[in-house]
């Protein structure tokens, strides 16, 4: 999967699409809180989202069902791996290192992580 950078409204919209799986621009609208974006602003994102390949759409007479055509995991993977290449030059042992210096974590969870990381070493 190439790159592919969302803005703040793409990502909630992607969310809500990831969520639902197969949904109509009624569906979307319904998802949105309170004030809820006009039926354009969905539209062009929807397109700009199609253009980068993240959804597709069956049609229905004049109705359109959007479905997602990466899956939630695999776009995560690829923002953590594009972070981890620009702030920490590619080290996953320089991200680890920050992470666990500059966060809150308990001895719980560090010893959670731990285990973690010794069960991918055993595999």
């Amino acid at each position: 999967m190439k790159e592919i950078k969302l803005t703040d409204s793409e990502k909630d919209l992607m969310e809500i699409i990831w969520v639902r799986k197969n949904v109509f621009m009624k569906d979307i609208l319904e998802s949105y809180p309170e004030p809820k974006p006009a039926t354009t602003t969905i539209a062009t994102l929807l397109k700009r989202m199609q253009n980068k390949d993240l959804v597709g759409y069956k049609l229905y007479g004049n109705s359109r069902e959007y479905y997602p055509k990466v899956e939630k995991g695999e776009y995560f993977k690829e923002e953590m791996t594009s972070m981890i290449d620009r702030f920490f030059n590619s080290s996953v042992t320089q991200f680890a290192s920050f992470f666990t210096s500059n966060t809150q974590l308990s001895q719980k969870q560090l010893k959670e992580l731990r285990e973690i990381i010794d069960q991918q070493i055993n595999e």
